[in-house]
């Protein structure tokens, strides 16, 4: 039995004092009504309408639960049409997850777009190295960038980015440019660890993956630090193309072994769930997909 249903119909009845004007309001039959009102009383364990040949009327339990379920009915209904305004209307509170440097560069300016666009929104930006666990931290929305392990997640590709080598042009002047991943070992090494747990790069050759051992100077878990290292004539670092887009344009840092680089990671966004996606999610996927360009795979 549907007990909601079944709440609904008891109501119905006591308000109009009959089972066939009820029936006739819900467009249901009157057996069915006089089963669902019956049910409603065995599950209950007591008599909630008086019944005789010419009237219904409520006894004194049915008067107290006609009181609840008319309060419980209210209450549901509300629910409802809150939820139906929310997936037309982005609004309440809006939590979006993403890698520290991607999402100071790209998704914060993005958040503030948002918010403008959207003022019955109350943004909140997440930016950590890890996996956010979106469920159980409240994330509505999160950026992941590398290829996804398989779960119940909804994904949508947003771009894609390369592992790039780097290094200052005053270092690679006095150091030597490497011609190919064994030439490394020759130089200063300074291992971004989020990216590179191991102390190995990885590279492709007639793809085919060939793993680099590195013994290094400096290891750092920012992405900013071992930027600014290299940038400082440090040694060589291996990132995310997005995260040395500003130092190479200017000329701050220099890609080396291009050839060699790893086929470009995804950039995703990711959901719990498209079934009922609410109206703020979409809202800002669609924005990504109309005014960003997070393609990264350029020289």
């Amino acid at each position: 039995m549907d007990s909601l249903q079944a709440m609904a119909v008891f109501v119905s009845v006591a308000d109009l004092r009959g089972f066939a004007p009820a029936a006739r309001r819900l467009g249901l039959s009157r057996p069915a009504v006089t089963r669902l009102v019956a049910a409603l009383e065995v599950r209950l364990g007591t008599r909630l309408l008086q019944r005789t040949t010419r009237t219904v009327a409520l006894t004194d339990a049915g008067a107290r639960y006609l009181e609840r379920a008319r309060r419980i009915l209210s209450d549901v209904s509300e629910a409802e049409a809150m939820a139906q305004a929310e997936r037309s209307e982005p609004t309440g509170r809006f939590v979006v997850a993403a890698p520290n440097v991607f999402g100071r560069l790209h998704v914060a300016p993005l958040m503030s777009a948002y918010l403008a666009r959207y003022p019955a929104i109350v943004g909140e930006l997440l930016l950590a190295d890890r996996t956010v666990n979106l469920v159980e931290e409240g994330v509505d929305l999160a950026v992941r960038i590398g290829h996804l392990a398989d779960s119940s997640l909804v994904a949508r590709l947003a771009g894609h980015t390369r592992r790039v080598v780097v290094g200052a042009p005053g270092y690679l002047e006095g150091r030597g440019t490497p011609r190919r991943p064994e030439d490394l070992s020759r130089h200063d090494i300074i291992q971004f660890s989020a990216l590179t747990p191991a102390a190995e790069w990885r590279f492709t050759r007639s793809g085919a993956e060939i793993r680099v051992p590195l013994v290094p100077r400096f290891v750092t878990n920012s992405a900013d630090a071992a930027i600014g290292h290299a940038e400082s004539g440090g040694g060589l670092t291996m990132v995310l193309a997005y995260q040395v887009a500003p130092a190479a344009r200017s000329g701050r840092l220099r890609v080396v072994l291009p050839a060699f680089e790893p086929p470009p990671s995804p950039i995703h966004l990711v959901y719990p769930t498209n079934r009922l996606l609410s109206a703020k999610v979409k809202a800002f996927a669609d924005l990504v997909a109309k005014s960003c360009d997070w393609e990264f795979t350029g020289p």
